[in-house]
């Protein structure tokens, strides 16, 4: 069985064109499933997929072209690389084009192997899920969840002598309890580099706690109201709006973040002044790729950056839009600094303090959201979001829950909210309810928001 590296120097080595990039990823996946308190499924997958971006000249100008393919053989990786340079010249001159990084040195482990995700992984959490299974079916509680530990092992070779690797690994951890009667519903998520580092107590008492807040019901209309909104909550509001965060859009006014007048806000504050929105793929606990790895180009990356190094950044720092979304390419357009995307997100509020609870209790009237379902963009141009409410809404008074209330639809932006905060707690790792499929590595604060948009009554539970 081939190597990435033998596939990246093969493929390297079959190049006739100006320039070649060869990305190999190598994702092991093992996880486990279970359904009204009963192990359902586990498994473990291995893939590996295998991009080529050869680089051309054409009449014009520089084009690039990219083939990615799954399983690769070896002995067709000379023909990956013909394909990639065919379509090159026929997609014609590359308006992000530019010389490929160079004179980086090589990863100390570009020689390791990829490293595998097992049901090993599960050694620690498998006995307090049955722990947690038992413990239900005793006091009437049916659980569903799902866990998944995964490594992804990224080889990036080009031509000009970058080699590097990053193995990335990500742990997942979703519960949902049910009363036996199916009356009450309650959700909680974890996320992290190790499934190992998960306190499964914590959220057994988390979930529980819900079940037991919903024993009661509090009659609350649609409306405005101060919203307390959970790190997962949070995070599914930031995320989408970091996606937005791309220059180009921005500057050709299709986004928030678009100027009236025309170009970018960046340098308008756009948020309560104790905000900042930052990401770094240090991070401790929530570390991502270090180096651009782009199979293909776009307003928010180009694979002509590939290999250069990925630092810290603030997005929006003391309230003020610092920063954008830029490749090399769109930063010169735009006339920002050279900023590519972050596999990570964490938002920070000066002055915020304590835990969920912490939150609560300074809370004096308030709806408690657990988690936001079924996100979607109505408004670009404000980020104007709907979506759901899912598996508890809580009323808050004087500082305590007092029960649960209906769920609802919500219409409200992440920029809207970020310039409503009351109050927040500290940081912390967490996953998005529905973001969380797709960028996981989130670290939010509890937040209390004045006047979200509970706009209509949902039947969604």
């Amino acid at each position: 069985m081939s190597t990435p590296q033998e596939i990246v120097e093969r493929a390297l080595a079959a190049s006739t064109s100006r320039a070649c990039v060869v990305l190999v990823r190598s994702q092991s996946i093992a996880n486990m499933r279970w359904a009204r308190t009963t192990l359902t499924t586990n498994g473990e997958t291995v893939a590996t997929a295998v991009s080529v971006v050869a680089v051309v000249d054409v009449d014009g100008g520089v084009a690039a072209g990219s083939i990615t393919v799954n399983e690769p053989d070896l002995a067709g990786v000379a023909d990956l690389v013909r394909r990639a340079e065919t379509l090159a010249r026929e997609e014609g001159p590359a308006d992000d084009a530019g010389e490929l990084a160079s004179g980086i040195a090589a990863s100390a482990d570009w020689s390791d192997a990829p490293a595998v995700a097992t049901s090993a992984d599960f050694g620690a959490l498998a006995p307090e899920i049955g722990a947690l299974f038992a413990a239900g079916r005793a006091d009437g509680i049916e659980h569903f969840g799902y866990a998944e530990q995964a490594v992804s092992t990224y080889y990036l070779g080009t031509s000009t002598g970058v080699r590097l690797r990053f193995a990335d690994t990500e742990g997942r951890l979703e519960l949902t309890a049910k009363s036996h009667d199916r009356t009450r519903s309650t959700w909680a998520g974890r996320a992290g580099r190790s499934l190992a580092t998960m306190d499964l107590a914590s959220v057994d008492s988390e979930l529980r706690q819900g079940l037991a807040w919903q024993a009661n019901r509090v009659d609350v209309a649609p409306g405005r109201h101060t919203a307390i909104l959970t790190p997962s909550a949070v995070a599914d509001l930031m995320i989408e709006l970091y996606w937005t965060s791309v220059a180009r859009d921005a500057a050709d006014g299709q986004s928030v973040w678009s100027h009236g007048g025309g170009g970018t806000r960046v340098g308008e504050t756009v948020a309560d002044p104790r905000v900042h929105l930052h990401s770094d793929p240090r991070f401790p606990g929530l570390e991502g790729l270090p180096f651009v790895a782009a199979t293909g180009s776009s307003g928010a990356s180009s694979v002509f950056d590939n290999g250069l190094p990925v630092d810290a950044v603030s997005w929006i720092r003391d309230g003020v839009l610092a920063n954008l979304i830029t490749t090399r390419a769109t930063a010169t357009e735009t006339g920002l600094p050279f900023r590519p995307g972050v596999d990570n997100l964490q938002l920070d509020v000066a002055g915020g303090a304590g835990d969920l609870a912490d939150v609560i209790a300074r809370t004096d009237d308030g709806l408690l959201v657990t988690c936001l379902w079924y996100n979607r963009v109505v408004d670009p141009q404000t980020l104007l979001l709907t979506g759901l409410t899912r598996d508890g809404v809580y009323a808050v008074r004087g500082g305590e829950v007092v029960g649960a209330v209906t769920n609802f639809r919500f219409n409200d932006s992440p920029v809207g909210v970020l310039g409503r905060i009351q109050d927040a707690g500290d940081a912390q790792a967490t996953l998005a309810r529905e973001m969380g499929d797709y960028f996981n590595r989130a670290a939010m604060p509890p937040l209390v928001v004045r006047d979200f948009n509970f706009s209509t009554v949902s039947l969604a539970s």
